[in-house]
């Protein structure tokens, strides 16, 4: 797999079946490793080594629903009272991030209301605070660490 502009973590994997998966710690079973799952992986590992959210917080492709629609999230990052922090969009890294990706997150995020958006594609990470108030969202340089009672 390609080396991602993140931390080097190291992670289990198993072959079966020619197919090569992935242990997801949050998940605790192995999936089969795509170049976005690659990604999510190392999104979820820095949520928790290098940002240290607590496991417990962190939740990984879960169907919601928009609009009436069923829409999949690749990562969440809950507060303690269960609201959401942080919404991130994970994509294979040889998918551009653009505004389209942009509209996206902003879409699903209607219905979540999370704080923060993260969308990455591996290579390049975007990070954003939004702002209900005023119907905006402005870039931050990283995401923030885990603070209690945030």
């Amino acid at each position: 797999m390609l080396k991602l502009n993140f931390p080097a973590y190291t992670f289990r994997f198993k072959n079966s079946e020619n197919k090569v998966s992935i242990f997801d710690e949050i998940r605790k079973k192995f999936i089969i490793l795509t170049p976005e799952e690659w990604v999510r992986q190392h999104v979820v590992h820095f949520l928790m080594y290098e940002k240290k959210y607590p496991k417990s917080l962190i939740n990984v492709e879960k169907v919601l629903t928009v609009n009436g629609l069923r829409k999949r999230y690749d990562v969440v990052v809950f507060n303690s009272d269960g609201t959401i922090h942080i919404l991130v969009e994970c994509k294979a890294p040889e998918v551009k991030i653009s505004q389209a990706t942009f509209d996206q997150i902003a879409r699903y995020n209607m219905t979540m209301q999370a704080r923060f958006l993260n969308v990455t594609n591996g290579l390049n990470h975007f990070y954003c605070q939004m702002d209900f108030e005023n119907e905006k969202y402005e870039f931050l340089r990283n995401l923030p660490d885990y603070k209690e009672n945030h």
